[in-house]
């Protein structure tokens, strides 16, 4: 088996490591020529992806941003095999799947949108390792989810790299449930983290929820922007559901209501069992970033 990786930061660097492990030749390219050329050095490809090998691949695995997998796709549809299947990375879906389909269909390849769910507070090539993937989901999206034995061949092909389970969903519901469960966290600790209380004493008295709540607060501002103004729709959605309960919060603390702040504080605990019972922690801790 033979693997193409485009874009080689945390998430590609990190495929292309998975796969070498697991004895599948990794052809890489990144649009930096140093980061493809320290990709090779730190064995995380054996060659760089051209257009002379590119036809070799059994599976293209796209992991930049959605205008740049767009983009890719687009310049470089011709020359993949129509053996090979083509899936992107990216962080949202609707956007990427609504170009990327057509240019599939125009060329007769097999596309697939794809999320890999893991990630590291530090992005880059640098930061990347053989087992991010380790037990960790990876979410597909294809056009029609009819053919089962091309997802069956999928599924495995994406188990090699070491991840746990494959499920299925459209690109709408993805962005949807996204913008809460990625997004959402993201934005709120980043924001979070702005408090002059923060920046301001270098020896806070702090236990293990300031840290948990934080750790995703250091992120890279330009692919997140992309990321969050392609979902804009859900996720202001999510962040005015958010603005109002911290108003409830908020307006009861001040009022010095202890009744009504319990009440709230119930409903919270309500909703996080609930969400226990009907996920379990394993599903709702599956994404590591």
């Amino acid at each position: 088996m033979k693997v193409g990786v485009v874009g080689l930061g945390l998430i590609g660097g990190s495929l292309g490591k998975a796969y070498r492990s697991a004895g599948v030749t990794v052809y890489g390219q990144d649009i930096d020529p140093l980061t493809t050329q320290y990709a090779l050095m730190a064995e995380a490809i054996d060659a760089e992806l051209t257009d002379g090998n590119i036809r070799e691949c059994d599976l293209i695995l796209i992991a930049v941003t959605p205008a740049e997998a767009v983009k890719w796709f687009k310049e470089n549809a011709e020359k993949i095999s129509g053996q090979t299947v083509v899936i992107d990375c990216c962080g949202t879906k609707r956007y990427v799947c609504s170009h990327c389909f057509p240019i599939a269909a125009e060329h007769g390849l097999t596309y697939m949108g794809g999320h890999p769910m893991a990630g590291k507070e530090r992005g880059g090539i640098k930061h990347s390792s053989d087992d991010l993937f380790r037990d960790a989901p990876f979410i597909l999206v294809p056009e029609h989810a009819d053919d089962m034995e091309l997802l069956m061949e999928v599924k495995g092909m994406l188990m090699l790299a070491g991840f746990g389970r494959v499920g299925i969903t459209t690109a709408e519901e993805h962005d949807r449930v996204i913008a809460f469960t990625s997004q959402m966290p993201h934005l709120v600790s980043n924001g979070f983290i702005k408090s002059d209380t923060a920046l301001a004493d270098s020896q806070m008295i702090s236990a293990g929820s300031y840290q948990d709540f934080t750790r995703v607060a250091y992120l890279d501002e330009k692919m997140w922007s992309e990321l969050f103004l392609e979902n804009r729709d859900y996720l202001t959605k999510e962040i005015d559901g958010l603005i109002g309960e911290l108003a409830r919060y908020r307006d009861a603390i001040a009022d010095g209501d202890r009744g009504r702040l319990e009440q709230l504080l119930a409903e919270g605990k309500k909703c996080k069992s609930a969400v226990l019972e009907k996920c379990g922690p394993a599903q709702i801790n599956g994404e590591r970033n």
